[in-house]
């Protein structure tokens, strides 16, 4: 997923930056594929829980949508370019497939969770590796990211741990 790098002030090293723009879009992709699959929760959830999940879904989709921003934008702060196309995402997204045959709430609430653990995790490992190559600026956004989404993830999983 190389992309151009554009001439910028911006004191980091090239390298460091090309490293970063590398990671940054392999997440875009991520976030983008997250968000379509809390999109496709809210227009299918059905059941008893319908409009509070309808609602919950939705945030969800929001408050990843600011963080798909954050990461789309620090690519291009860093002289590169955001790929965010649907077709760079159906290709590098890491995430398993949405299922398209659900209907109830908690099958909903059960697909979005395992979405947002597996990124999350992985978002963690972003802050690692931005740590490492020498970015602290991307490592710390990514840390952001990976506070936020497991903000989402309780929210959501707490669909699941109710006794009732």
């Amino acid at each position: 997923m190389k992309s151009t790098l554009h001439k910028t002030q911006n004191d980091l090293p090239k390298k460091v930056r090309g490293k970063a723009i590398e990671l940054l879009n392999q997440y875009l992709a991520g976030i983008l594929d997250l968000g379509l699959q809390a999109k496709q929760a809210h227009w299918n959830v059905k059941g008893p829980h319908f409009i509070g999940l309808h609602e919950l879904f939705d945030k969800v989709a929001e408050e990843l949508e600011e963080f798909t921003d954050s990461i789309a934008e620090r690519a291009v702060e860093l002289g590169g370019v955001a790929l965010g196309t649907i077709q760079i995402v159906s290709k590098n997204s890491r995430l398993a497939p949405y299922p398209l045959d659900l209907g109830s709430g908690k099958g909903h609430v059960a697909a979005l969770s395992s979405g947002l653990a597996k990124f999350g995790a992985s978002a963690r490992a972003a802050i690692d590796r931005a740590t490492k190559f020498g970015d602290a600026d991307t490592a710390d956004l990514f840390t952001e990211v990976s506070r936020g989404v497991d903000k989402l993830l309780w929210m959501i999983e707490a669909h699941l741990q109710a006794k009732d």
